[in-house]
């Protein structure tokens, strides 16, 4: 359809859109995990159409693009759970863990690759290969005991094996990173009960003749004070994330044994550390720093000169910005906006030209079919304020009658130290292209805002996230900006939890879908992976010493308070969020007389990557909404069997 002159008057909810799920499930590739070795950029690719598969890709000068990792290896590690920092470039091949038995795999001829690693309990990521000494030093995550035992380790690319042990005895390791001259290692640790965002330390140790290592020192982070992202520039000074300034993850160096602050902005230079191999930064030169930093929501590109400390930014498209690598005269980095999907792009460092060399879909749309987000600010519950993005109903064909507010549906992220992004989202275009209004909520907890913002959720989760994501529905309703009676709330993971926790504990939202969420905050302290085990002490407090707060926020146990409508989605492979959590809150519903459904979805773990449950999920959603709320899509959806519906 092209837009029109006059548009066509119709019910919220009932706009016929270009944006269908089959498009976005099919045509959508997921990017990340830049690298760059000598003329050649790397990257990680998601493929739904592939069954969910992750291909390394190298690109040459040419043009050309190769796989490197072979069908149907599938380059995704499972340490933390989470994962990233799934391969290291290796003399023009890659060293990776394959996700079907994690082990480390050797591609060194393009469509070939070799195990390094062998069958057993062990995982691997966040490599950095030592040409010094032919290895590759990255973690390793030992699941052959009652808890997975993590360390650094290294890897020979000839001879393989389980790796021998580098640094070992805390409880997490990451980010470690070795020296242009071969002779030092930088590393990120951290213990229970904090998480690496709360107190990440920074050390170094020296990497010996015989491949082991000797002194070793703390550099920085501990109680307080969160490290990220070391490297090392070319004259061999490290440099790092810290929030130690004001609680803004700034620039840092470590020069003549003092740390310096090489920015100090109210802005973050980094984001919480769930998934390994973050790099928001890089050396143009010892001088010359190519960076992304993100302030009230929106990224942006800059450069940073070290010696003044001046920092200026780079006109760029992007307000989301990734995974910043710098290899020659080039800088590389994963870019979208509001309007253009997320893309591997490569830019001059000279005249700041760019050539975007990979798009996450090929597929245009008029941009009378996207609508833009608007930021917001709005008061929350206990004299806060809380942020958000806002999306209003947009069609280039349809628009709504005079008579009619759209429906709203809010937008709840994981984490729930995870953001909104201000790139392009096509599960949101999907509803504002229909007719829905859309808010992306970044309520407390957040990151993005800084660390006084991250930790406001602190002992509060399940309380201050709900009372954020109420108030910002309500003071769109209040402005005259959606429906009172249509607000909807879905939410995955973390999310997930808050959406439950919104149905069942206030009386805001007339429909909820919850993906992966949390339903029993007791069961999820007992019975989650090592990474999070402890993680809700920090949230809710210490357990089971507060056994009566987990009771009282748990959603599961409070049913009879819950009488509107919600819909589960759930991976049965889930290794964070079990299933349990979904199937015990849809059975009580169902008893309960309540209007539910589930939707398990065999082979998904935490999020879908199999392209056709990404479509069966989004238009399952939009069938249960449009019951809940009264129309009629446009879309043929297959019907979905809903319990208790009048």
């Amino acid at each position: 359809m092209t837009a029109r002159q006059d548009k066509l008057v119709a019910k919220y909810g009932t706009w016929q859109s270009p944006i269908t799920a089959e498009l976005i499930s099919s045509s959508m590739l997921g990017l990340g995990e830049i690298h760059v070795d000598g003329p050649d950029v790397y990257w990680n690719e998601l493929r739904p159409l592939e069954g969910g598969r992750y291909v390394v890709i190298r690109r040459t000068p040419d043009g050309s693009r190769r796989e490197v990792n072979p069908p149907p290896l599938n380059a995704r590690t499972r340490v933390h759970e989470y994962g990233g920092g799934s391969y290291a470039v290796v003399y023009g091949g890659a060293v990776f863990s394959n996700y079907d038995d994690q082990r480390l795999y050797h591609a060194q001829d393009i469509g070939e690759a070799s195990a390094l690693t062998p069958q057993d309990s062990t995982r691997y990521a966040d490599g950095v290969f030592d040409p010094y000494m032919g290895r590759v030093i990255c973690i390793r995550e030992d699941h052959g005991g009652p808890e997975p035992v993590n360390s650094i380790v290294s890897v020979s690319t000839l001879n393989g094996g389980v790796g021998d042990i580098l640094v070992s005895g805390n409880d997490f390791y990451a980010a470690p990173r070795i020296s242009a001259d071969g002779k030092m290692l930088a590393y990120l640790t951290w213990n229970h009960p904090d998480m690496p965002w709360d107190a990440a330390e920074l050390w170094t140790a020296e990497l010996l003749r015989d491949g082991g290592v000797g002194k070793q020192a703390k550099v920085a982070g501990g109680e307080g004070e969160a490290v990220l992202q070391p490297r090392w520039s070319g004259d061999h000074v490290l440099h790092f994330v810290s929030d130690r300034w004001n609680g803004w993850w700034n620039i840092h160096c470590l020069r003549d044994g003092k740390v310096e602050a090489l920015t100090k902005i109210e802005g973050e230079f980094g984001y919480p550390l769930w998934r390994l191999g973050q790099s928001c930064y890089d050396f143009v030169n010892p001088l010359f720093i190519l960076c992304a930093y993100s302030k009230d929501g929106i990224w942006r590109l800059a450069e940073l000169d070290v010696p003044t400390g001046d920092l200026s930014d780079i006109q760029t498209p992007y307000t989301a910005i990734s995974d910043v690598r710098v290899g020659g005269a080039f800088g590389y980095f994963i870019g979208a906006s509001s309007r253009e999907p997320s893309s591997i792009v490569k830019m001059n460092l000279r005249n700041r030209n760019i050539e975007v060399l990979r798009q996450a879909t090929h597929l245009e749309w008029d941009d009378n079919y996207l609508s833009p987000p608007e930021p917001i600010t709005f008061d929350t519950a206990g004299g806060a304020r809380a942020h958000g993005l806002f999306y209003p109903p947009l069609n280039a064909n349809y628009k709504g009658g005079d008579d009619e507010l759209p429906p709203l549906i809010v937008k709840v992220h994981g984490g729930p130290t995870s953001s909104a992004s201000a790139a392009l989202r096509l599960d949101i275009q999907y509803y504002t292209s229909r007719g829905f209004a859309v808010l992306d909520v970044n309520y407390r907890g957040s990151s993005g805002y800084g660390r006084a913002y991250r930790q406001s959720l602190n002992t509060v989760w399940g309380e201050a996230d709900v009372d954020d994501v109420c108030a910002g529905a309500l003071h769109l309703a209040q402005a005259g900006k959606v429906d009172r009676n249509r607000l909807a709330i879905t939410g995955g993971s973390a999310g997930g939890y808050t959406v439950l926790a919104a149905m069942t504990f206030r009386d805001v939202f007339a429909a909820g879908s919850s993906h992966f969420g949390v339903s029993d905050c007791e069961i999820l302290a007992r019975e989650t992976h090592k990474f999070e085990s402890h993680y809700l002490e920090r949230l809710i407090g210490p357990y089971p010493q507060r056994r009566d707060l987990y009771h009282k926020r748990s959603p599961i146990h409070h049913v009879e308070n819950l009488k509107r409508p919600v819909i589960f989605f759930q991976g049965l492979e889930d290794p964070i969020v079990p299933p349990n959590q979904a199937q015990m809150m849809f059975d009580a519903l169902r008893k309960k007389g309540v209007p539910t459904a589930y939707m398990p979805f065999e082979g998904e773990q935490h999020g879908f990557r199999r392209a056709q449950n990404i479509l069966r999920a989004l238009e399952a959603e939009l069938f249960f909404f449009s019951r809940i709320f009264g129309f009629i899509p446009a879309d043929e959806i297959e019907p979905l069997s809903i319990e208790n519906l009048p």
